[in-house]
């Protein structure tokens, strides 16, 4: 027997704790009713104590617990709890554990009364304890408490699989094979033998059928590993994510004893000086990095928030990688990075410092949690066995190195570091590079880095070098998104260099010592609610799946220094961008493979808004044209003031013409300025082998609106809550963004949903993000945006919510 429930709904919650809490007869009526995943407070979107979440409290619950045998045992799994928690059933201290990122399961089976309801209480301390990691210095990110992941109850006889990975072995060659480790409890410590049958299952249909014995050596834990032939295997891969279901059953003395099933694919990684190998194929990892924190929730989402994620990243985005800085994260974001295709670099807690020796002794078992945990995802290509930019440890790394490879030597070990010529321990050199400063080359070899020739995978890059608000001015943005695209053409460029991992997906919230002093760290290709800045369109427009087309001007004259509007970018995956002014063509424009020699999409360069505009409009001869053309567009993007040989030419153009200054201001004016004349409007075309596939128009006469956007409109509670992102934007009827719009609203729902966070918020650089989460309850709800300026925008959603 294995049967596993969830038990996320109906949990009493307390910020404080006291030992009477954990009683079976102390009343806790005064407690909150709660839903996990929970954060232990609310905190605001920027500009509060760091401190705030940093306490003790209590959850309680009354658990019923169905009846067991006596060769049974029932356990209790928490998914994530921040920071250290002790668990009580019945008033009875069943066990601890340290350490917020890494699962655990707790025997409730001493203190479980069967076919009864049973009172379980949990401490839970959120504060940051030196005693655990990532904490005991500075850390660039905050950690927030609670029961923050899901929980679960789990039946299973006492001889069961406490983890199974599954690896592919030999997969390119013509006998590939499947190696499957089981790791066996023994609890009653007894011997004998039992059988093992399985099956492979890929869409319903069954691959492989096998049968093996296992003997019972008497021992708590016991490996046991077997090997199975693969025919006709259908690989995992970033472009064909193909999954499988391993099935398996525990039977003793022909009395069945356990089901298991785990999701598995079957993918060969090789990890070389010269790139990454992804079955046989070279690929270059162009990715990013990902906290796992959300606006006023903290830590605290559910699966279908997790899956978003995943699908911002691939889809979105367009990166083939991410990396889970500083920590593993949910099951549910791995699960969709293995159906979507997302490579993942998963790693061990921690942010530069190295406790002492109880210290690493936890962080050898976030090595082990975090394998037997997540080890059958094939998503991940690499495990981080090194505390991020830490110094060099020889001892400790070489005990997580090994520890690693005793449990999967499948795939290569990585160590991150932010100086040169650390000592490689791992597999892979990676490295943090930060050498970009907006002028020189985005990246550093790698033989200054690595000293020697070893696989090499940049692991962050930009990021606090150059913070970006949605909010600052329009080249502020832009040249966030232009060094992202420069490290991006270092690296695609440099055989040498597998890939680069940018920092980072989106802000997050940090502690006093770093960020902009709000607690927020700009340093995301997005905010915090997933919304896009211009960077973030350098990496969307590097995938071939989803036509790209980001004007990243509003093409207003007034945004830019000296009204000068310059060179406007076009991040983009068009052969071709044609440009149109007031409805006249004005040019049609091509990727600037000369400034981006090894990007595949580079950017297209809005350089020339005349066309031969001045040729057909007024009486100049072309030749004359041409020279007024090219001394205006330098005055467009330099000023007024032109060199000597300029002004000789200025000065020969007004002989051959019988122009003079005012008559050249007036022209200027006219083609340039537009100062006091009729605004302009601009379109864009992008075409891929000649058709047009995107379209985008600015009009500076265009009027703002609020548009609210809903990432589902269908909720359905399956083991917790569940939740949906609300975007509320003001834009003009072409979808372009008021980057400095911060009008206020308030948010108003009904049916069983609710808010997370406060019900009044203000657009953030033109626009702002919320989550709407269920109750518990099935039912229709709706919910409806109130403005003093635009007034009530109502959005009759019809949000399902399908209770359990």
């Amino acid at each position: 027997m294995r049967i596993i429930k969830d038990i996320n709904f109906n949990w009493k919650y307390t910020d404080q704790f006291k030992e009477e809490f954990i009683g079976e007869d102390f009343d806790d009526s005064h407690f909150s009713e709660v839903n996990i995943p929970h954060s232990n407070i609310e905190v605001p979107f920027n500009n509060f104590p760091e401190e705030i979440y940093q306490f003790e409290s209590c959850y309680r619950k009354s658990l019923w617990i169905d009846k067991w045998h006596d060769d049974e045992m029932v356990f209790i799994h928490f998914e994530g709890v921040m920071t250290y928690a002790k668990v009580y059933l019945n008033g009875q201290y069943l066990g601890e554990h340290k350490g917020g990122y890494t699962g655990f399961r707790i025997d409730l089976t001493p203190a479980a009364r069967s076919e009864d309801y049973n009172l379980l209480a949990v401490y839970v301390d959120s504060r940051e304890r030196s005693d655990i990691p990532p904490f005991g210095h500075v850390v660039d990110y905050m950690t927030f408490g609670g029961i923050y992941r899901e929980v679960s109850l789990e039946y299973c006889h006492k001889v069961y699989i406490e983890s199974s990975l599954i690896k592919g072995r030999n997969l390119l060659s013509e006998t590939p094979l499947m190696e499957v480790d089981l790791h066996l409890k023994n609890s009653d410590g007894r011997s004998g033998v039992i059988s093992c049958n399985g099956e492979l299952v890929r869409e319903n249909r069954c691959v492989l059928n096998f049968s093996r014995e296992i003997a019972l050596s008497g021992n708590e834990n016991q490996l046991h590993r077997f090997n199975c032939s693969l025919e006709n295997i259908e690989l995992w891969d970033i472009e064909n994510p193909a999954l499988y279901h391993l099935n398996l059953t525990l039977t003793e003395k022909g009395k069945e004893t356990g089901n298991y099933s785990y999701r598995c694919g079957f993918r060969d990684i090789s990890y070389r000086p010269d790139g990454f190998f992804l079955n046989g194929r070279r690929i270059k990892i162009r990715g990013l990095n990902r906290h796992q924190t959300y606006p006023y929730a903290g830590n605290a989402m559910p699966k279908s928030a997790q899956y978003k994620d995943a699908e911002i990243l691939k889809e979105e985005l367009g990166v083939n990688a991410v990396r889970l800085s500083h920590y593993p994260q949910s099951r549910h974001f791995l699960d969709r990075c293995d159906e979507l295709g997302l490579l993942v670099f998963d790693e061990i807690p921690g942010w530069q410092h190295i406790g002492d020796d109880d210290w690493k002794k936890i962080s050898l078992k976030n090595v082990e949690e975090m394998i037997k945990t997540d080890g059958n995802h094939p998503s991940i290509f690499i495990w981080g066995v090194r505390i991020n930019e830490s110094q060099d440890d020889d001892e400790f790394y070489a005990k997580t190195n090994d520890l690693a490879r005793s449990l999967d030597n499948s795939r290569p070990t990585g160590g991150v570091r932010c100086f040169p010529g650390s000592r490689l321990l791992e597999d892979v050199y990676t490295y943090n590079d930060f050498n970009h400063s907006g002028k020189n080359a985005g990246l550093i070899k790698r033989k200054k880095a690595a000293k020697s020739k070893v696989p090499y995978l940049i692991t962050e890059h930009n990021g606090h070098m150059f913070p970006s608000k949605k909010f600052d001015n329009e080249k502020h943005r832009t040249d966030q998104a232009k060094r992202h695209l420069t490290v991006l053409d270092r690296m695609y460029g440099d055989s040498e260099i597998s890939g680069a991992i940018g920092w980072s997906m989106f802000d997050y919230y940090t502690h006093q010592d770093f960020g902009s002093g709000d607690k927020i760290c700009y340093h995301g290709v997005m905010d915090m609610f997933r919304i896009p800045k211009n960077a973030s369109f350098a990496y969307a427009s590097q995938q071939d799946e989803n036509p790209v087309m980001y004007i990243s001007s509003s093409m207003n004259i007034g945004e830019n220094e000296g009204s000068l509007l310059g060179d406007v970018y076009i991040f983009t995956n068009c052969d071709s961008v044609k440009m149109y002014k007031g409805g006249n063509f004005v040019k049609e424009f091509y990727p600037r493979r000369d400034l981006y020699p090894h990007l595949p999409h580079p950017p297209v360069i809005i350089d020339d808004f005349l066309g031969d505009a001045i040729e057909k409009n007024e009486t100049f001869s072309r030749r004359n044209a041409a020279v007024i053309k090219e001394l205006m567009t330098k005055i467009s993007r330099e000023g007024y003031s032109l060199g000597l040989i300029d002004t000789i030419r200025m000065g020969l153009l007004f002989l051959k013409t019988g122009m003079n200054y005012k008559d050249a201001e007036d022209l200027y004016t006219k083609y340039f300025g537009g100062w006091g004349g009729a605004a302009n409007s601009y379109t864009f075309e992008g075409f891929i082998d000649g058709e047009c596939v995107k379209r985008v128009e600015k009009n500076q006469n265009a009027l703002p609106r609020l548009v609210l956007s809903v990432d589902k409109t269908e909720l359905r509670e399956e083991e917790t809550w569940d939740c949906t992102r609300c975007i509320v934007s003001l834009a003009d009827s072409s979808g372009n963004i008021f980057h400095y719009g911060n009008d206020a609203f308030h948010i108003e729902t009904t049916g069983p949903i609710e808010v997370i966070g406060p019900e009044t918020i203000a657009l953030v650089g033109g626009s702002v993000g919320f989550w709407l989460k269920t109750r518990g309850e099935g039912g229709q709800a709706q919910v409806k945006i109130h403005s003093g300026r635009f007034g009530t925008i109502e959005e009759n959603l019809n949000i399902e919510v399908r209770g359990k």
